[in-house]
């Protein structure tokens, strides 16, 4: 039987070396290639054709929700798997909006990282046992884009749109990154200023904070 292949990313040495060397010691499963650097990560990407990549949130070149959504678009049957230190929310909101199948805490047993990757390697989202436990299941669930926000009338594209806007890409390069057109994109705009009575880009911003959209920190 073929191993499952898998990637690392994440700029502690010592964090990988542990996820390799755990990793390594299941025997259908196989590290080929860790990295540090986010830009990295994508290089290592079309050089190699794994099965899940393994990324932690906080990276230099590019951040590990950016890479997540870089994947999903790229490499659409590269599975990903969050390893993260964050417990909040709009953490957890971000990296499954963005495309990742699981987030697990660097704080969780070697044990629950394996279930994960078994889990996710079967199709199945995972979610850390102790996230689950903090969270509802309307709050998972509007995480996972399943529902929408309770008294959000917001759809889940003009979510997607209104999280870009809010963390300052222009509507030129919205379009580009979720592959629509620069006249959609705009059309989006003005219904979400529409639907929430919000006309400048500053209080768009103030909502998709309040919402836990991105982190206002």
């Amino acid at each position: 039987m073929n191993s499952y292949q898998i990637i690392l990313a994440d700029d502690h040495v010592l964090m990988r070396e542990g996820i390799r060397n755990l990793i390594d010691n299941v025997d259908d499963l196989k590290v080929i290639a860790e990295t540090g650097d986010g830009t990295e990560l994508m290089n290592l990407l079309k050089k190699n054709s794994p099965d899940m990549v393994i990324l932690d949130i906080s990276m230099p070149g590019l951040r590990g929700i950016e890479a997540a959504g870089e994947i999903r678009s790229l490499y659409p049957k590269v599975s990903v798997l969050i390893l993260s230190m964050h417990k909040r929310q709009e953490f957890l909101s971000m990296a499954l909006a963005a495309g990742a199948s699981g987030y697990v805490l660097k704080e969780d047993s070697s044990e629950e990282l394996l279930h994960a990757i078994s889990q996710v390697r079967h199709g199945r989202t995972y979610l850390s046992a102790k996230l689950a436990a903090l969270y509802s299941n309307d709050i998972i669930g509007i995480c996972r884009g399943n529902h929408k926000h309770p008294s959000d009338p917001l759809t889940h594209r003009e979510r997607e749109i209104l999280k870009l806007i809010a963390e300052g890409h222009t509507d030129r390069l919205i379009s580009d990154m979720l592959f629509i057109s620069f006249r959609t994109v705009q059309r989006h705009r003005f219904n979400i200023r529409e639907k929430l009575n919000l006309k400048s880009t500053a209080d768009l911003v103030k909502y998709a904070i309040a919402r836990g959209y991105i982190s206002g920190e």
